[in-house]
């Protein structure tokens, strides 16, 4: 009999390669079918291990779940961005690889990043989904989010309704 470590940490730049191609994978995966592929291509090609490395040295809050040696998810966390919304903090991306989905690390990693925002102070937090994106709504939904606000963005000339998911501490 194996075990196999879980393990949620800080990104070290070492990590940066790593996370990159998780975020290919899950975005891929994500967004197929609800971006316009142009767009979502170059929504990929601009995250590539240069941009993590350089946002992981330069402090951006970035959490691994590493499952065993491989890195099988990521978050991306601090402050609320929205000041419309009363929350102090934000978690920005929670991205698993498609093969890690639905096993509880998504939660396990949500988790952490609530955790880590609550230690600095930020107790309450929101999150953003894209409505069409059934799998991240309901997800949000599942740990307990409440839908507090609606936006829409604009990848190209498509424009996406979105959804804010809160919680407070």
């Amino acid at each position: 009999m194996s075990t196999t470590l879980i393990e949620v940490r800080p990104a070290k730049a070492a990590d940066a390669t790593a996370v990159a191609s998780t975020h290919d994978e899950a975005w891929r995966a994500a967004y197929q079918g609800i971006i316009p592929g142009a767009e979502l291509e170059k929504l990929i090609n601009r995250r590539g291990p240069q941009w993590w490395d350089s946002a992981i040295r330069k402090g951006s809050r970035v959490s691994v779940l590493v499952f065993g040696d491989k890195v099988a998810g990521y978050a991306n966390y601090g402050r609320n961005r929205a000041r419309s919304l009363h929350f102090e903090g934000e978690i920005y991306e929670l991205y698993l690889r498609p093969e890690f989905q639905g096993l509880g690390f998504g939660r396990r990693l949500f988790s952490a990043a609530r955790r880590d925002l609550g230690q600095s102070g930020l107790k309450s937090m929101v999150i953003w989904a894209l409505s069409d994106n059934e799998a991240a709504t309901e997800f949000y939904r599942a740990l307990g989010g409440r839908m507090v606000a609606r936006s829409s963005e604009k990848f190209g000339s498509k424009s996406l309704d979105k959804v804010a998911f809160a919680w407070t501490n």
